[in-house]
């Protein structure tokens, strides 16, 4: 499988943004509602969506999500013990890497979406919804709860405020209870959805940034080594370690991999902290995507 053709169409998307943004008229001020469109309202409704349209079967799935939450967890512990390494962790600010730790295990759930239908088939969908579902709420929690401690802030009423576990939870439930979307309504739905991807990748071109990233370097290597290599060799051994069949390593591997959500700095900015060089993370954390995504399926999926 060429990789490179495979990953070119979304990562196209992300130049576009970034090219319509820095080059034209439609600059921030025209990305800015589009993203919060997209993350409060278009995003939610694909999640609900991709959860609830297909019943889960839980024994089938039981080792994904296991691995899955075994590996967002071995994430977020990597991330967070940067600060007590050795020569690494007296060169780090503690509120700097409490604001850009999120970047590294947290991903870019619009680029995941739109790439597991083309790595693992009609599958590849319901398997993704299975490990959004899984570490959404994790994610979440561990990218919270460090800057709710440094900024004083409620933990429970940032992490209740997010619009993405308000939909993972809210689709699981009604996924378990049996419930599906009416027919009538299946169209409507289905075309939210399908226009968030697109919008939700040209955003995160539009988005990106490097200006800041001269703050602290040693930080913003460390995390992005724990995202784009870290990540995806924490996920081959965790594969292996939970007896994970191909497609369902296929999926863990593209995951693992993604480039982190662009969403990262928009928390940062709202609470409180260097938005604009979490930006920067970002940015090259998109483009180390292009180079972490054929590693991860292309060696580790070997």
């Amino acid at each position: 499988m060429n990789f490179a053709q495979l990953l070119f169409p979304d990562f196209s998307l992300i130049l576009i943004g970034y090219l319509l943004c820095r080059h034209t008229a439609l600059d921030r001020k025209v990305w800015e509602p589009i993203e919060s469109l997209v993350y409060y309202f278009l995003f939610p409704v694909l999640l609900f969506h991709s959860i609830v349209k297909s019943p889960l079967d839980l024994d089938a799935t039981s080792s994904l999500m296991a691995a899955a939450f075994t590996l967002g967890l071995c994430a977020i512990a990597l991330t967070y013990s940067l600060p007590h390494w050795p020569l690494l962790g007296r060169r780090l600010d503690r509120r700097l890497h409490a604001a850009s730790a999120q970047v590294g295990f947290r991903f870019n759930s619009f680029i995941a979406l739109a790439l597991a239908s083309k790595v693992a088939g009609p599958q590849g969908l319901q398997l993704i919804a299975v490990i959004i579902g899984v570490c959404v709420p994790l994610f979440n929690v561990g990218a919270v709860w460090p800057m709710a401690h440094h900024a004083g802030k409620g933990f429970a009423r940032e992490l209740l405020r997010n619009p993405l576990i308000m939909a993972t939870a809210g689709g699981l439930m009604a996924n378990l209870l049996g419930f599906s979307v009416p027919f009538w309504l299946e169209p409507t739905v289905s075309r939210i959805g399908q226009s968030s991807l697109p919008l939700g990748l040209m955003a995160a071109g539009a988005g990106m940034q490097l200006g800041s990233l001269h703050t602290a370097k040693a930080l913003g290597v460390a995390v992005l080594a724990v995202k784009h290599l870290g990540m995806p060799l924490m996920a081959w051994g965790i594969a292996r370690l939970f007896g994970l069949d191909s497609t369902q390593t296929s999926v863990l591997l593209m995951f693992s991999a993604v480039p982190t959500a662009s969403t990262c700095y928009v928390l940062a900015t709202r609470m409180g902290y260097n938005g604009p060089y979490v930006a920067g993370l970002v940015t090259l954390s998109t483009l180390l995507g292009m180079v972490s995504l054929p590693f991860a399926l292309g060696l580790l999926g070997r």
